[in-house]
């Protein structure tokens, strides 16, 4: 069987030793680049790789494309073949913060065409709160051909701005109510939101206990947000590409395919003043 979306905890420790399967490590912090390492090293669950939000999962900065601009599609079929993804491996992929990371890690992987990639639902936290063990052990890379089909999933910001008064594209932006209203902005040297987009906040997708709403709810929660667009008009954004992904893949547990990601978000279209901004 292969999961596509979310793992729960249960079946990844039935699983663990599979040869097929090959968990990644993906926890970050904006304000701690080298929080990610640091915890790994302490403890990571029993096979898991690491890679690097913004080594591995980003490419480089200009000043105007973005905090965390995709990497080269080469890039990463050769990132992901040194630690060991071929066709044949099921992704595990998990965080510390709520899937917001893991999220971009899942979404890279379905952008270059390998389907078998899934977040670990409730993250390491829901793998300790079952009493999942914990090793400093690092595992040992089996070198695999990764081969990259890079799918149509992703738009940029002149496609963005070209359809914006249209209603070919439905805009959702994942970041906190008070950033998308342009207030409290902390991060990003502009506050406000790309015009006419509707504010889903990641953290919506999650029960208390930080794993993913039912995928039933999350249909009825998504489709009244959509207020009967098709999945394929929405474009998710955030400040920098990561967060955004996490709705993405909340819309694929709900059924609703199709949607794609800006992955420049906020970060890159406040780059230009010569972009159109809202705030309030």
């Amino acid at each position: 069987m292969n999961f596509t979306t979310l793992v729960d905890t249960a079946t990844l420790a039935a699983l663990l030793d599979e040869p097929d399967w090959l968990i990644v490590d993906v926890r970050h912090q904006l304000a701690d680049t080298a929080y990610g390492e640091r915890v790994y090293a302490a403890g990571h669950i029993p096979g898991a790789h690491f890679l690097h939000c913004d080594c591995d999962l980003s490419g480089a900065m200009n000043g105007t494309n973005g905090r965390h601009p995709l990497p080269s599609a080469d890039k990463l079929a050769a990132r992901f073949g040194e630690i060991g993804i071929d066709s044949k491996t099921q992704v595990v992929v998990y965080d510390d913060a709520q899937g917001m990371v893991a999220g971009r890690l899942w979404w890279l992987l379905r952008w270059m065409g390998h389907d078998q990639v899934a977040v670990l639902d409730g993250g390491l936290q829901a793998w300790l709160a079952i009493g999942g063990a914990l090793t400093q052990d690092l595992p040992v890379p089996r070198a695999a051909n990764f081969v990259a089909n890079v799918r149509d999933s992703l738009v940029d910001a002149n496609y963005v701005q070209n359809f914006l008064a249209t209603s070919r594209i439905f805009l959702v932006d994942a970041r906190s109510p008070d950033r998308y209203r342009g207030e409290n902005e902390s991060i990003d040297p502009i506050g406000g939101r790309v015009p006419g987009a509707v504010n889903r906040f990641f953290r919506e997708n999650l029960q208390e206990n930080g794993c993913f709403k039912p995928a039933e709810q999350l249909r009825t929660e998504w489709l009244a947000a959509l207020a009967g667009r098709s999945a394929e008009q929405v474009v998710h954004y955030c400040g920098s590409g990561v967060s955004a992904c996490h709705n993405v893949l909340a819309m694929e547990v709900a059924g609703l395919l199709g949607s794609r990601l800006y992955a420049g978000s906020w970060s890159e279209w406040c780059s230009l003043p010569s972009r159109p901004m809202a705030q309030g």
